[in-house]
């Protein structure tokens, strides 16, 4: 079990991390996610041993690491670009810390024969990894991490160099991957849709500090501010009398404000809120739709495939409970 207790990593008089606490059971994935320049990335160095604490600690299975070398932690740590060596196969790349380890010869051929199945890419040994997709080399780059059975891998944003459609699939195959390797696993992102297909737990980090943390479900259903909702892909985020009335819709009850997400509201002729719609577009999914509904303004709004609905019709929605969080904290506007 990894445990941080009042984390602090300071550059100078900055805290780039800021008093983190954490814990990640044996064989879970926590995904940290924060935007671009909030300490994320940092905190997974310093659990390496690649940045020295300035405050706080960081243990395994209730032993303190301070002191002890990154290469001595029985951590790996998997890049954005997986970092393979380019004159290598792909079957020397997984057995690369194998070899330095002197791991006898029939071992090794077996478990790099088995890292290969369980990534999918069984009978790829003799491959380059010039002549690998994206998605294969990331495969590739997982098989070597996990070729020694660290007791933790640290992966360092490692679907954001991919285009988006390649990224979604391989999100899926490497939460199963890691999960079929009981492998404890520790994720930065700043990507919520990744974070949500690879992870267990979720820790949203701000400006050095993790402000929120717990179960997937539970974050996305409860955010912990507006800031936070919005960031975890939540449209909008509606005051008083707007958000009463999505609430009464929703059946909830009555908050300060409510986050919606773009699909919150749907077309229903059964539905209690009356809209005009002002634009439509098709997509392989469903009609996205901007509509204006009495009481709450311009909003975006969802219809079925098939739907007939076009600009000035005026149509019937419903709010989609799943599609809404109430905010039980409004930081002034």
């Amino acid at each position: 079990m990894l445990t941080l207790r009042d984390v602090t990593v300071r550059y100078g008089d900055t805290a780039a991390v800021d008093h983190v606490s954490l814990d990640l059971g044996s064989g879970q994935v926590l995904a940290v996610l924060g935007p671009s320049g909030c300490g994320k990335s940092t905190l997974l160095r310093a659990v390496a041993g690649l940045e020295p604490l300035s405050a706080g600690s960081i243990s395994w299975d209730g032993v303190d690491l301070a002191g002890t070398p990154t290469h001595r932690r029985g951590f790996a740590l998997m890049f954005q670009e997986g970092q393979l060596f380019a004159h290598l196969t792909v079957a020397r790349n997984v057995a690369y810390a194998l070899r330095l380890r002197r791991t006898p010869s029939a071992r090794l051929r077996a478990r790099v024969r088995e890292l290969l199945e369980l990534v999918g890419l069984a009978g790829y040994d003799d491959r380059l990894p010039g002549t690998l997709s994206g998605g294969e080399r990331q495969r590739v780059a997982l098989a070597r991490a996990l070729a020694v059975e660290p007791r933790l891998i640290l992966l360092d944003e490692p679907l954001s160099a991919l285009d988006a459609n390649l990224r979604e699939r391989l999100a899926g195959d490497l939460r199963d991957i890691l999960h079929a390797a009981g492998t404890t696993a520790l994720l930065v992102t700043h990507d919520h849709e990744e974070a949500f297909a690879l992870a267990d737990r979720l820790a949203v980090m701000r400006a050095g500090r993790v402000v929120q943390s717990g179960g997937i479900d539970q974050v996305w259903r409860e955010p912990v501010d507006e800031q936070t909702a919005l960031f975890l892909g939540y449209a909008r985020v509606l005051r008083d009398d707007a958000a009463r009335l999505v609430l009464e819709a929703a059946g909830l009850p009555p908050a300060p404000a409510v986050a919606v997400r773009r699909s919150a509201l749907v077309v229903d002729g059964a539905g209690p809120i009356r809209a005009r719609v002002e634009s439509a577009r098709v997509t392989p999914e469903q009609v996205r739709l901007v509509v204006d509904a009495g009481g709450l303004g311009r909003l975006d709004a969802v219809a079925s495939l098939g739907s007939r609905v076009s600009p000035g019709d005026e149509v019937a929605v419903r709010v989609d409970v799943t599609r809404v969080a109430v905010l039980p904290i409004v930081p002034a506007p």
